[in-house]
């Protein structure tokens, strides 16, 4: 039969054996002893000791009628070891013992030392073993990109416990919650207050000096209140330009993300498809598309993340910023992404630094009494898989299962023959890295017409191969006759005449010594 006491550890109520309540008070006392020597916070440390060993004794009694004894006493010191496991110098502490420092598994709390709204964000953080910073942003991207942040972080802000007690910030922080870890984090934090303590103190001396120094009288009063009245307002338009700051680059973000992830980018991971598909010929480079995108992504995302950050330190001076090392590695990405965007753009202009063309000639049958009748015919109909340019000019098409560039890029001109024979020229133009790539590229021009006796049927499209880019690719179509030739141009030619728009369709026109004349327009 042994004695029992009641204690109050923690603000807890337990049943222990007297020799189980020797040993722990016996233990109490040497982390008293040891912590002698440096007063600086040790009530606060034996507090919070004692709090996490009142926590340790409630897991084990799960009974109110249950009695601690020896062996629970012995458990506990096990997990928070002996004062003298930790009373070793400085030097050795920070070379030998903090590295080879036991990890626990993390807990989920809420922080409150670093929060700018409830202290999800940085909770998570500490959880997911990132900066606070890139938190806040994936909370931002949940939220507008997808809504799912609107309600999960009024949920996790109700529902996770603040990080309080030191043991709370420990296991938020994944550190072991024993007597070197405690002792370690009150110091630290004792630290903190007293230099905000100091700085605050110093900011009243320097305030009352000032004032004893020089009697103020009524208009320098005036002038204080003015000032203040100045710089409260000065204030609040600063957290608004901070707000706004937040707002416009969180939302250049979630816009950049989506991008990313839209054009094509994830051709990297194997996946195919997205709001614009663009071809694999679109931006002829030697580099793959993703790695271009990624490029672009990075060199605009980066500064809007800075802004972003500058924002969070304008409205609240508790938000910690970047580290150094995420400070210089960011800064080694941006630079690197710049590199690769100059080199591509480089790249992307040479290949396009020289123009081409490929000439060929018709002759029309056309005698002085005859009369050429120009048509366009309808477009071919090929299946569509994309649209560049504006109003259709450019598209991606399918021609007996091969993908090609349709282009509706054609001029129709009317020029005086330089001999006595009619014919049509067909002027093919493209760009290319050199001059005979060029050409080559012009050559690959495919354009189709259709000339039956004195009846031209002009097709106002022509195809390329993809390989060759889609940039600065067009057809000249150029009619020569000779004096006193006859011409009709039918109303379906209206498309084809943009830089020949003196000449009108429906009528008829003879070539003149210079330039044609109308046979049948209106008298002005």
């Amino acid at each position: 039969m042994n004695k029992t006491i009641n204690i109050n550890l923690g603000g807890l109520f337990f049943h222990i054996d007297e020799s189980a309540y020797q040993k722990l008070n016996k233990y109490l006392n040497s982390i008293r002893k040891s912590l002698s020597d440096d007063p600086q916070g040790r009530d606060e440390i034996i507090k919070d000791i004692e709090a996490r060993i009142s926590e340790l004794l409630s897991e084990k009694v799960v009974d109110e009628r249950q009695v601690v004894c020896d062996s629970d006493i012995d458990a506990i010191v096990k997990i928070m070891g002996q004062p003298e496991d930790y009373n070793v110098d400085d030097e050795i502490y920070n070379e030998s013992t903090y590295t080879h420092k036991r990890k626990t598994s993390k807990k989920l709390f809420r922080d409150g030392d670093d929060k700018f709204l409830g202290g999800v964000a940085s909770g998570t953080a500490h959880y997911i073993g990132i900066e606070p910073i890139w938190s806040r942003i994936i909370w931002l991207i949940l939220a507008f990109a997808t809504g799912f942040g609107f309600i999960a972080y009024p949920l996790l802000w109700i529902l996770l416990p603040e990080a309080k007690s030191t043991s709370d910030k420990l296991e938020m922080e994944g550190e072991s919650v024993n007597i070197d870890n405690i002792e370690k984090k009150i110091r630290e934090e004792f630290q903190a207050a007293s230099s905000k303590i100091k700085e605050g103190a110093s900011e009243i001396s320097d305030t009352l000096k000032k004032k004893s120094k020089k009697a103020k009288s009524g208009l320098q009063d005036f002038l204080d209140t003015i000032g203040t009245i100045i710089l409260s307002i000065l204030k609040i338009f600063a957290k608004f330009v901070g707000a706004v700051i937040i707002f416009f680059s969180s939302l250049a973000i979630i816009a950049l993300v989506i991008t990313l992830f839209s054009w094509g980018s994830l051709e990297a991971l194997g996946i195919s498809g997205g709001l614009f598909d663009f071809s694999p010929h679109f931006i002829n480079t030697s580099l793959p598309h993703w790695l271009i995108a990624i490029f672009g992504f990075i060199v605009i995302t980066i500064p809007f993340v800075v802004l972003f950050m500058l924002g969070l330190k304008i409205i609240s001076n508790n938000t910690n910023s970047f580290g150094k090392v995420t400070k210089l590695t960011l800064l080694a990405i941006w630079i690197l992404a710049i590199l690769g965007s100059i080199f591509s753009g480089i790249d992307i202009g040479s290949r396009y630094s020289q123009r081409g063309t490929y000439k060929i000639t018709e002759d029309i049958a056309l005698s002085i009494n005859d009369t050429l009748s120009v048509s366009l015919s309808e477009n071919a109909k090929y299946p569509t898989l994309n649209h560049y340019g504006y109003s259709s000019k450019l598209s991606v098409v399918e021609d007996k299962n091969t993908k090609k560039l349709f282009s509706t890029d054609v001029d129709l001109l009317l020029r005086k023959s330089e001999t006595n024979d009619a014919y049509l020229e067909i002027n093919k133009e493209a760009q290319g890295r050199n001059y005979s790539d060029s050409n080559l590229n012009a050559e690959k021009i495919e354009y189709k017409f259709n000339l039956n006796n004195t009846e031209l049927d002009l097709s106002g499209y022509f195809l390329t191969d993809l390989s060759t880019g889609i940039f600065e690719k067009e057809i000249d179509l150029i009619i020569h006759l000779p004096e006193g030739y006859i011409i009709y141009l039918d109303n379906s030619t209206r498309r084809l005449l943009y830089r020949s728009r003196e000449y009108k369709t429906k009528h008829y026109y003879i070539m003149g010594e210079d330039k044609l004349e109308c046979l049948d327009c209106p008298i002005k």
